[in-house]
Parts: C-alpha cells; sequence; structure tokens
C-alpha cells in the first residue's frame, strides 16, 4: 500500500538515524529508496530497541481486533511521534468500511488508543482480499520463522496480490517477504531489488 510504504520509509529512516525521515516521507512514488532504507542495517541501539518489544506482531494485531472489530490490513513496528517510544500501529479496516490506526503498548499489548483514518484504496483492498484464507496475524505468524517482524502489510498493487513483511535478526539487516494470501508460503521478496535495478537504467 502506498500510505504504508512512506509509514515504512518513515520508520526505517527514524530507526536508522532519523535525519532522513522527511526526505524519504516527501519522495513517497520511490519505492525502490525506501525500500533500499528498509534493508540498511540497525544501529546496536536501534536493534536492541525493536528486539525488546515483548509483544509480536501476531498478538498486537490480535489485541487492536478485540478493540476495534473488522480486518487488519497492516501493522508495523514504529516511533511514536519522533518521542523514540516504540509502539504497534494496527491498521483496521471495519465493516462500514472506516479506516482505524490503532496504537498497540509493545511491552504489554494493551490499545494506548485509536483513531479514524481516510484512505482511498478502500474497494482495492476489498477485492484483494476476497477470497484471501490468510490474515494479516497469520501472515505475520508464517513470517516469524525468518526473523522478528517489524511490519505486515498488505500489497493490493499488480497480479501477484500478498501480504509483505519485513523481519529482521539481532545486528542484521532487514529483510523483505511475500506471504501467499491463499496458501501462506513465505517467499523472499525480490520485487523491490529489480525496481531499483530498472531505476538504475533509467
Amino acid at each position: 500500500m502506498k500510505r504504508n510504504i512512506v509509514i515504512a520509509a518513515v520508520t526505517a529512516a527514524a530507526l536508522i538515524g532519523g535525519g532522513t525521515a522527511t526526505a524519504l516521507a516527501t519522495t513517497g512514488d520511490d519505492q525502490g529508496s525506501a525500500r533500499q532504507a528498509a534493508n540498511t542495517r540497525l544501529s546496536d541501539d536501534d536493534a536492541a530497541r525493536v528486539a525488546s518489544a515483548d509483544v509480536t506482531a501476531p498478538e498486537a494485531i490480535a489485541s487492536a481486533l478485540k478493540h476495534t472489530s473488522g480486518t487488519a490490513v497492516s501493522a508495523e513496528l514504529d516511533d511514536e511521534d519522533d518521542s523514540g517510544k516504540v509502539i504497534w500501529k494496527v491498521d483496521v479496516l471495519s465493516g462500514d468500511n472506516s479506516w482505524h490506526s490503532v496504537s498497540i503498548d509493545p511491552s504489554n499489548g494493551k490499545v494506548l488508543g485509536s483513531h479514524t483514518d481516510d484512505e482511498d484504496d478502500t474497494a482495492q483492498v476489498r477485492a484483494a482480499l476476497k477470497g484471501a484464507s490468510v490474515t494479516a496475524e497469520e501472515a505475520a505468524k508464517a513470517a516469524g520463522g525468518k526473523g522478528t517482524v517489524t511490519s505486515v502489510d498488505l500489497d493490493e498493487d499488480g497480479k501477484n496480490k500478498s501480504w509483505e513483511a519485513e523481519t529482521h535478526k539481532s545486528g542484521g539487516a532487514e529483510q523483505d517477504w511475500k506471504i501467499d494470501l491463499g496458501t501462506g508460503k513465505v517467499t523472499a521478496d525480490h520485487s523491490d531489488d529489480q525496481d531499483d535495478d530498472s531505476d538504475d537504467q533509467d
């Protein structure tokens, strides 16, 4: 989702150093730069902070859905308003097609708050999820075998719709994964590498 690409870019930049967050946020169409930032090595302090989250992505999604019924479309471990405090942010699409952003405490899974968002891709999201048997929570569990899941998000663009997840291992670089909407199969996401290659050729 384009809105979450920007969020992912800001999160990655904030985790890496904070100084380039504004530049990345204003270039939401440059998906290659956002992914390149997300694939950079985290500093020891930032990696430790992410690893210190006791609540996993699936648990954060479950907590958000208890608070706000609907379909979880994304979850991300994110800095809250540049305060340095890390929280889970879960986007939920409710039955009346309203969007809710639910903030979850990563230490205990409690809901810290929520607000309604305005999104213009509701029909596209509904169409992508029609017939899907794997939820965001299940996708996060599947990707958890690859490392600590820091985000899971629906990719409703293009022909091959899927869940996308980012994971990282202690002291290592983040990795991108695709999770099949029907089978839950996890595969490495190389699409952004290909995008970067095509950008270099332009």
